[in-house]
């Protein structure tokens, strides 16, 4: 298969109806594999998909002013955590997960009451859950924080997504784990997965912003 390269793209002409594919680049899998690109397009009908699907998108036209949309410009009027709660209450979820950082307790629990103040209920899961130190899962002491001769509780995202599978929650929320983390507990979550808070230590959990600054400029 040819490579993806979407983010490549001068002109991104998969956002309109598509009347000459011979102006899309030759990257592009519209052009390169359109027998997939129809075929995936068809899973969307199956069950399970085809609910989930729509009410993601109607959680997206919610996003935006009514008023404003139909005067075709799109002006925003919720934040990531209230487009969580109108998703959870538009699937029908009865019970959250909340897998959080350590560093971030004080947002987790601002966050999980804006959602129980939505009627979701919400189960939540801090990092160093256990209490259990790094050595012990493997980490040799000298790559310890705060000095090796200390207790440095691990970062428990294995835990984390197992409590979560075992209160049967009906999908998850992940605020601020560490990469690499969050990726082991997304991939042991039995329940859907979606993100609240990224970290990020230097940007205050704002990535984004090292794209555009020139003073990241010599770090990235």
């Amino acid at each position: 298969m040819n490579a993806l390269l979407c983010a490549k793209c001068p002109k991104r002409l998969c956002q309109s109806e598509i009347k000459d594919k011979s102006a899309l680049p030759a990257f592009c899998p519209i052009k390169t594999i359109p027998a997939v690109v129809k075929n995936v397009s068809k899973r969307y009908k199956k069950e399970g998909i085809s609910n989930f699907y729509i009410r993601a998108a109607l959680t997206e036209r919610g996003c935006y002013d009514a008023a404003e949309a139909r005067e075709g410009r799109t002006l925003p009027v919720r934040p990531r955590i209230r487009e969580i709660a109108e998703f959870a209450k538009a699937i029908g979820v009865k019970k959250l997960g909340m897998a959080f950082c350590n560093g971030l307790a004080d947002e987790a629990g601002r966050a999980a009451a804006i959602l129980e103040r939505h009627g979701i209920r919400v189960e939540s899961v801090i990092c160093c859950c256990g209490a259990v130190d790094k050595t012990n899962h493997g980490v040799p002491a000298k790559y310890k924080i705060r000095g090796k001769n200390k207790f440095e509780a691990a970062c428990n995202p294995l835990l984390q997504a197992e409590l979560l599978n075992r209160a049967g929650t009906d999908f998850n929320v992940l605020v601020g784990l560490c990469i690499g983390h969050d990726m082991l507990f997304t991939s042991n979550s039995k329940a859907p997965v979606t993100t609240l808070i990224v970290k990020d230590r230097l940007s205050g959990h704002n990535p984004i912003v090292s794209l555009y600054t020139r003073y990241h400029k010599d770090i990235v």
